[in-house]
């Protein structure tokens, strides 16, 4: 392939997934503006548990992830019956993962706002959200393995269509819930919720009915976990897993660093997070494609072409979410103020997006150089790598300045932090061990 040829592969397999990303999070910029619309508690409750619930996705991924990055290196090999093999095997364990997933969601709701610094204020809308949520966790748990394995298989724009249709009824059934049934906080989750369980059932179809490579319908097999298989997701999946587990118990830990500094500044925020996110999604567009092309080329042996697509892959994501941090650095006040009408929130929030425009950069080259090492299997130094910058950099840096600076120290930490993951990662690209320790 010509260099013109794989770069034109990668923004052709990333374009789906990068509409699917930012429609996701156009999704909770809308959700967050409907609710923030509802006042500035009805903002911090879903706030304060907001990082649990990534940290609960985040866990939910890993296993999905442990099962479809074999299935992209058996698809490389050509393979296709030890793919379908595997994502049968999939089923099973991911709906025994998701459902003690919901076991601790159930389990903590109600205690979980005050320990994360909530107060009564805002304490039982915050738990309703998590708890309606958390069990909805099976529906998302699915919606991402199905979606995960068309991705894997190359198929972006199945799942990429459904993402963007789950979007669009999200807001359709929060509009609903919040506005015309007047249900506040717990009608977002509901919304959500109910768009989860469409998209889920739309994507199991389109996996195990229509998919070419991986359809079900009238090949018959065991669903029964082989310890080979188990064995060969964990290894995979279980550096992922610790990695979110860690990394969204410092994600709870920084709200914990933030709540003390009031209200408004959990607020700002929850908000600017979600601002944010819709400058750093197109990377993770692009790290999905680079995680389905390396996982292929591995799976096929091909090791120059594998390199090629690493390096392209992550020169592209950085341009993009370079153009993107720019525009949020200009935008930044109206950003804010499409959340929320609140003007305190608006200002803290607006500085905390331009603090983070600097970081974008290496923040695209750790998020697209993490995608390529998932799909060449390397999850454990990565891992390491970024669990060692988010605990040492981000949250020792964030408990000093925040008492003295205020959410603007917070966000200056995690600036640094994702600065300093970048250089790791790239560093790691470039010495091509994530590769040579696998093949």
């Amino acid at each position: 392939m010509t260099r013109s040829e794989k770069l034109r592969l990668i923004v052709n397999l990333s374009i789906p997934s990068i509409l699917a990303q930012i429609s996701a999070t156009v999704m909770f910029f809308i959700d967050a503006a409907m609710v923030g619309h509802l006042g500035e508690r009805a903002t911090a409750a879903i706030g304060i548990v907001e990082t649990t619930t990534w940290l609960m996705g985040g866990l939910a991924s890993a296993a999905s992830l442990g099962f479809s990055v074999q299935v992209a290196h058996f698809i490389g090999a050509n393979d296709f019956e030890s793919a379908r093999r595997v994502l049968r095997q999939s089923l099973i364990c991911c709906l025994i993962w998701s459902a003690m997933l919901s076991f601790i969601c159930i389990a903590i709701h109600t205690r979980l706002p005050f320990w994360l610094g909530g107060n009564d204020d805002i304490a039982s809308d915050a738990s309703l959200y998590f708890l309606i949520i958390g069990i909805a966790g099976m529906f998302f748990q699915m919606e991402g393995l199905a979606g995960s394995m068309l991705k894997c298989s190359g198929n972006m724009k199945i799942p990429s269509a459904l993402n963007i249709m789950m979007c669009v009824l999200d807001v359709v059934f929060n509009y609903c819930f919040i506005y015309i049934l007047n249900m506040g906080v717990a009608g977002a989750a509901l919304g959500t919720a109910l768009a989860e369980l469409i998209t889920a059932a739309l994507m199991l179809y389109f996996l195990l009915i229509r998919s070419d490579m991986l359809s079900l319908k009238g090949r018959p097999g065991s669903f029964r976990p082989e310890a080979q298989t188990v064995k060969t997701a964990i290894k995979i999946g279980a550096p992922m897993g610790f990695q979110h587990l860690l990394m969204g118990g410092a994600q709870i830990v920084s709200t914990t660093i933030v709540a003390p500094l009031g209200t408004i500044a959990i607020a700002a925020n929850s908000l600017a997070i979600t601002v944010e996110s819709l400058c750093y999604m197109p990377g993770y567009g692009i790290a999905e494609a680079a995680t389905t092309l390396i996982g292929q080329s591995i799976g096929a042996g091909q090791k120059v072409l594998t390199r090629s697509f690493a390096y392209m892959s992550v020169g592209l994501g950085m341009v993009v979410m370079t153009i993107m941090g720019a525009l949020m650095f200009i935008f930044a006040p109206e950003l804010m103020s499409i959340m929320t009408p609140v003007g305190e929130i608006i200002s803290q929030g607006a500085v905390a997006l331009r603090i983070e425009a600097f970081a974008e950069p290496m923040f695209a080259a750790m998020i697209v150089a993490n995608g390529v090492f998932i799909g060449a299997g390397d999850t454990l130094i990565p891992a390491i790598m970024s669990l060692s910058s988010m605990w040492g950099v981000r949250l020792t840096l964030a408990a000093w300045m925040a008492p003295r600076f205020g959410l603007k120290g917070v966000w200056i930490a995690m600036a640094i932090d994702l600065t300093c993951r970048g250089i790791a990662f790239l560093t790691r690209l470039f010495q091509g061990k994530w590769i040579k320790e696998k093949r």
